[in-house]
C-alpha cells in the first residue's frame, strides 16, 4: 500500500513520477473514481481529461508543484459531469491551501513580501492578496461566534497614540474572545450593540470599575455581576501602602520592609514577621490597619467557598469594613461597600 498521497498532505493520490528542476515537480493522478458529487452515485465514466498545475509546499530550499491529470466524469444515474475533486485543492486555484497558509503564517510572522516572493515563487501581490484573504476568513470566523457564558473584561494600555483597549476574556475556557479600543461606553457602545449571545451571558468577572459595572448592567442584563479577587486584593495594598507612606514616608522608602508590607502574611517566614512586627510596633495606627488588611486579604482569597460557608464569613467581612470605615482607610471601605454584592459573589468566580 502506498503512502504517498498521506505524505503529500493529499490522500487519494497515486504519484507516478518524480523529478528535479529548480523545484520539485511531481506527476500524479487520482487512484479512484469517486462517487457522483450530485447524487452519489458510483456508475461513473470518465468523459475527459485536463492537467492542472499546482503549487503545493516548499521543502528545503524547493518548491514542490503537482502536476496533476484531472478527469471529467459523466454520470450515467443523473447525468450531470463534474470534474475530479481533490481535498485541500479548490477549483481553479493555482495553489493548495496548505501552500497559502504556509505563506500567510510566514507573514504573519514577520517575513517580507519581497523574500516571500523569493522563496515561495509568487509576486509580492499575490502575498498580499492571500493575507488579506485569511485575515478576512479569521476576522469572520471569529465575529460569528457567540459571547462566552462566563465573561471577563478588564482594560489595559495600547498605545501612547490610542490610548487603552478593553479586553472580553472566555473565563470558562481560558481564552482571550477579543480585544477593542477604548474603554468608556462611548467607545464601545457600537461593539457591544452587535455583539452576539449577550443574553446568554451568565457572570461577568471585572475590576472594579464603576464603567464596567454600569456597561455590564446595561448590555449584559441576565449576568451576575462578580469582582475580580485579585484586583479587589490590590486595590487594598495600594490603599494600605498610600497610608503607609503618609505616616512613615521614610520607611516606605525602604526596600525590604516594602517587600514585606506587600507580602502575605502567611508567606513570611517567623524571622520576618517578627522583624515587621517590631518595626510597626512604632506605628500603632499601622500595626492595626495591617492586621485588619491581612485577615481582609484572607477572606478574598478563600477559593472553597460556598452558598453556606459564604453566609457564615460574611458578618466577619462586614465587620472589617466597619471597623475600616473609622480608619485612615475610610476610602477603602467606601468602595468596597458599594461592591459588596459582586464581592460577595466572588466564589461564583470561574477561574
Amino acid at each position: 500500500m502506498s503512502h504517498t498521497g498521506i505524505i503529500i498532505g493529499i490522500p487519494g493520490l497515486k504519484v507516478e513520477s518524480v523529478y528535479y528542476n529548480k523545484g520539485i515537480e511531481v506527476c500524479a493522478r487520482p487512484k479512484r473514481r469517486p462517487h457522483c458529487i450530485h447524487c452519489n452515485d458510483d456508475n461513473v465514466r470518465v468523459k475527459a481529461t485536463h492537467k492542472r498545475t499546482v503549487k503545493h509546499t516548499r521543502l528545503g530550499n524547493r518548491v514542490m508543484t503537482l502536476h496533476l491529470k484531472v478527469p471529467k466524469y459523466y454520470c450515467h444515474q443523473c447525468g450531470h459531469y463534474f470534474r475530479h475533486p481533490f481535498e485541500g485543492i479548490r477549483p481553479r486555484f493555482r495553489s493548495s491551501d496548505a501552500y497559502r497558509l504556509e505563506v500567510f503564517e510566514a507573514h504573519d510572522g514577520g517575513v517580507t513580501q519581497r523574500k516571500l516572493s523569493q522563496t515561495h515563487r509568487i509576486s509580492p501581490a499575490t502575498v498580499e492578496r492571500w493575507y488579506q484573504s485569511y485575515i478576512s476568513q479569521r476576522y469572520s470566523e471569529l465575529s460569528s461566534r457567540p459571547c462566552p457564558q462566563v465573561l471577563g473584561i478588564d482594560e489595559h494600555f495600547f498605545t501612547r497614540k490610542k490610548g487603552y483597549a478593553t479586553t472580553l476574556v472566555d473565563l470558562k475556557n481560558h481564552k482571550v474572545f477579543d480585544v477593542k479600543l477604548g474603554r468608556s461606553e462611548s467607545s464601545l457602545r457600537h461593539y457591544l450593540r452587535a455583539l452576539e449571545g449577550k443574553d446568554k451571558v451568565k457572570v461577568v468577572v471585572m475590576d472594579l470599575s464603576a464603567t464596567y459595572r454600569r456597561i455590564a448592567r446595561t448590555y449584559f442584563p441576565e449576568a451576575t455581576i462578580v469582582a475580580d479577587r485579585f484586583h479587589v486584593v490590590r486595590l487594598v495594598n495600594q490603599h494600605f501602602l498610600k497610608v503607609w507612606r503618609q505616616h512613615h514616608p521614610e520607611g516606605s522608602k525602604n526596600r525590604g520592609l516594602l517587600s514585606l508590607m506587600r507580602r502575605h502574611q502567611w508567606n513570611l517566614s517567623d524571622e520576618q514577621h517578627v522583624n515587621l512586627m517590631n518595626y510597626l510596633a512604632d506605628f500603632p495606627v499601622l500595626q492595626q490597619l495591617y492586621v485588619v488588611k491581612q485577615r481582609l486579604i484572607r477572606l478574598m482569597l478563600l477559593k472553597t467557598l460556598n452558598a453556606n460557608r459564604a453566609r457564615k464569613k460574611l458578618p466577619q467581612f462586614l465587620s472589617l469594613l466597619e471597623q475600616l470605615k473609622e480608619s485612615p482607610l475610610r476610602v477603602l471601605a467606601k468602595t468596597l461597600t458599594s461592591w459588596l454584592e459582586p464581592i460577595v459573589a466572588i466564589e461564583r468566580q470561574l477561574t
